[in-house]
């Protein structure tokens, strides 16, 4: 097993090579995906002649998990594709909508799946079997993999170091902080001795990180209009992430087109002017250091 971390606009990749094949899980954003090919080619390559890619597996399909999953099925078109089975349907469908591409104003390039990874079961990956643990909160569908001898657990974004992802069924109006921490419960009771998250360093200190992400999720608990915010900050740099560079009245302007903004706003800040608030959003992102004004661009940082 190999990790590759990456930036924030890219999940990790986890490259897999053993007695069940070839295998990689989660395959970053759609406008990496020569990169994510790249990373895979070199790794076969170095494996020995001849190796090909035979697995791609998603712990969930939010689109910097999955944008490369097109793209290495366009380069090894044998690899058989596995996703939790929450979306299967409207990925043989490719409705936008549903799979939170359009709401979000992101990209992720059409893929087709093979295999279902059934939570309760387990994917062969490497050497070993990995149980599929059901992980929602941070994405209703999710699934978490966990190794019972290493105790490794591939974590997605239910469990980073200092935190975790965004809880985006908030945003469409449910209730799934519960969710949340019945998933930190879950990773509790399967006591990894080791964390690769899907964003940031592979850990070790689980407890810290589950107490963390406990104090965090209270946090929103008491205060959601905390995590709306929390979750229009996220979704702004992640766009400014996929530009790097873009007019500021462009920006609120794309922000204002796109959906999940309308919900937050419309639900938490009902009482704001909307392109005031975006405007502040940048403010905020400038203040902590992850952007810059420039000469009336917005640059990412």
């Amino acid at each position: 097993m190999a990790v590759v971390e990456r930036g924030w606009l890219s999940a990790n990749a986890v490259l897999f090579d053993g007695a069940a094949g070839t295998a990689i899980v989660d395959t970053g954003y759609g406008t990496h995906a020569a990169q994510t090919v790249a990373l895979v080619r070199d790794a076969l390559d170095a494996s020995g002649p001849g190796r090909t890619l035979d697995r791609i597996v998603n712990t969930h399909l939010h689109s910097d998990h999955c944008g490369g999953n097109a793209a290495l099925q366009a380069a090894w078109p044998q690899a058989r594709t596995a996703i939790p089975p929450g979306q299967a349907a409207q990925v043989a469908a490719w409705d936008e909508q549903a799979l939170g591409y359009a709401p979000t104003g992101q990209q992720c390039p059409r893929f087709h799946v093979d295999e279902l990874l059934v939570p309760g079961g387990t994917v062969a990956l490497g050497d070993q079997q990995w149980q599929v643990h059901a992980a929602p909160g941070h994405d209703p569908h999710a699934v978490v993999l966990f190794e019972p001898a290493s105790r490794t657990l591939l974590s997605g974004d239910a469990l980073w170091r200092t935190g975790f992802g965004v809880v985006f069924p908030e945003i469409e109006g449910g209730d799934a902080f519960g969710a949340v921490a019945a998933t930190l419960d879950l990773i509790e009771s399967l006591a990894p001795a080791a964390v690769v998250p899907g964003h940031g360093p592979a850990f070790t200190d689980v407890a810290d990180a589950l107490s963390r992400a406990r104090r965090r999720l209270d946090g929103f608990v008491r205060t959601p209009e905390r995590h709306a915010h929390y979750a229009a900050k996220v979704l702004l740099k992640f766009k400014l992430l996929e530009l790097q560079r873009a007019p500021l009245a462009a920006l609120v302007q794309w922000a204002l087109a796109t959906e999940y903004f309308g919900l937050l706003a419309g639900r938490y800040f009902p009482d704001r002017d909307r392109a005031a608030w975006i405007g502040g959003l940048v403010a905020d992102l400038q203040a902590a250091g992850a952007a810059r004004l420039e000469g009336g661009a917005v640059v990412n940082m």
